[in-house]
């Protein structure tokens, strides 16, 4: 494999042996980017004179012998977050100023040594499973660029998926991790909340988005997780450490697994797909096989999307109300907002108490389960534009039709990894989430890479890759 396929763990060994500088490794991303940037568009900014020059500081770092986990490294990360002297857009129309300071996950990859290249394309403030508006076009799936690459984190997974950087950071506050990480034949962390710090905002969507990574292997996901993690002094969530990386190659022991193919409560109808049905317990065979007891079982979630609801409005109302150009905003923005401002009362204060209801009642079912098996999304990724300019009405039943899944967990603030279950007949990738009770990471890690050892989904690929197509 040449470093241009290289994962992230292996690209900071090369780096750290001396095979290739960060400044050759950088140069290349940018080229990638560039090249890729007509067909994929995952990038809404790219930092190509200060990625060099922030290269060009780790190259001298690495000659004097110093050794941090992502030393030269050339990184992604979506944006929501924060970089000093950027601007954070969030998907939205208009000329956004440049921030003075990093976020707090930014901060932390940027001690662990980690380039970044640039921010990738969201939709608007991540409220859809799609990466595409006025303010940057549409983000393609490398897969098939006739789709989406899902949201919101679509430009992040765009950008893994496509070979040009080997990993980035993305958010997660109804699946924007796990979701594009399906679509995208990736391997996605949604951790606990908190752990890795979504400051300067202490709550992000009154708790449920909380950032993740992306990456084609559990390793590298694992690694870009522990290099991230971390709280700002002021963060109101603050779990225990875990060490993810530590986890990949540990046996797990033999597990029960539930097998939860019935989607949650929705107000407007979610059917399973039986391609996606039949991916998703193929991988539940394949846990059977290697040892873990499985059985179909769905956790207690009971009316749950009614404590979803108005903290997600409420999160868009608190966003609008900031927005320097409102008039710019989607329609469906502005009537998320005025939902929220109706919700953001005593409504919302009783969804945020419902919350503690919800982990003793679905906690509970983690005595009986160690580990819940589920389909990520009910479909594959639907075609560019399908959802572009629907209603608000029609967006959110396309979108839970689609997407009835993932949401849950981000109430619950609990984790979840999406792990790649293959493929439908078009070719279109779909994905299977593991997930668990709080503070979990590790198990999940375990489990997933398990799975990896069996399957081999990282030494699939977009036919031909789209950074070979870019080198050519």
């Amino acid at each position: 494999m040449t470093l241009d396929r290289a994962g992230l763990a292996e690209t900071a060994r090369a780096l750290a042996v001396g095979d290739v500088t960060s400044r050759a490794l950088v140069e290349r991303t940018l080229a990638r980017i560039e090249a890729a940037q007509g067909s994929i568009n995952a990038f809404r900014i790219v930092r190509a004179e200060a990625a060099l020059a922030e290269a060009e500081a780790a190259d001298r770092e690495l000659a004097a012998g110093v050794r941090k986990p992502l030393l030269g490294v050339p990184v992604a990360v979506k944006d929501d977050m924060d970089v000093a002297g950027e601007p954070t857009a969030f998907g939205c129309c208009g000329e956004f100023p440049p921030v003075a300071e990093d976020g707090e996950a930014v901060r932390r990859l940027r001690a662990a040594g980690a380039v970044i290249v640039g921010k990738t394309n969201t939709c608007e403030f991540g409220q859809w499973p799609f990466t595409e508006g006025p303010a940057f076009g549409a983000t393609r799936n490398p897969w098939s660029t006739a789709h989406t690459p899902g949201g919101s984190s679509g430009g992040s997974a765009a950008a893994v998926a496509a070979g040009l950087v080997p990993a980035a950071l993305g958010s997660d506050g109804a699946g924007s991790v796990r979701i594009p990480a399906a679509w995208t034949h990736l391997v996605g962390i949604k951790p606990q909340r908190g752990r890795v710090s979504t400051w300067p905002r202490g709550e992000s969507f009154q708790g449920i988005t909380v950032n993740g990574t992306l990456a084609r292997t559990v390793a590298d996901a694992a690694l870009l997780l522990d290099a991230a993690s971390g709280n700002h002094a002021q963060d109101p969530h603050r779990p225990p450490a875990v060490d993810a990386s530590s986890a990949v190659g540990r046996d797990p022991g033999r597990l029960r697994i539930a097998l939860a193919l019935k989607p949650p409560f929705t107000a407007v109808p979610a059917r399973l797909l039986p391609e996606v049905r039949t991916r998703v317990v193929e991988l539940a065979d394949r846990l059977a096989a290697l040892g873990h007891t499985v059985e179909e079982a769905d956790p207690p979630y009971g009316r749950i999307g009614l404590t979803f609801v108005p903290r997600a409005t409420a999160g868009i109302a608190e966003r609008v109300a900031e927005a320097p150009f409102p008039a710019l905003l989607d329609r469906r923005t502005l009537g998320a907002a005025r939902l929220g401002r109706l919700l953001g009362g005593a409504p919302l204060r009783a969804a945020r108490r419902a919350e503690s209801v919800l982990h003793h009642r679905i906690g509970g079912f983690f005595t009986s389960y160690d580990v819940v098996l589920a389909p990520t999304t009910a479909a594959p990724p639907p075609r560019i534009g399908a959802l572009l300019e629907l209603s608000g009405f029609a967006t959110d039943r396309a979108m839970i039709a689609a997407c009835p899944y993932a949401w849950p967990w981000n109430v619950l603030g609990w984790p979840g990894v999406n792990v790649p279950a293959g493929f439908t007949a078009d070719g279109l990738p779909v994905g299977a989430q593991l997930l668990g009770p709080a503070n979990s990471e590790p198990l999940l890690v375990q489990v997933a890479a398990q799975l990896e050892a069996e399957l081999r989904w990282h030494e699939k690929w977009p036919s031909p890759p789209v950074a070979e197509r870019s080198a050519a």
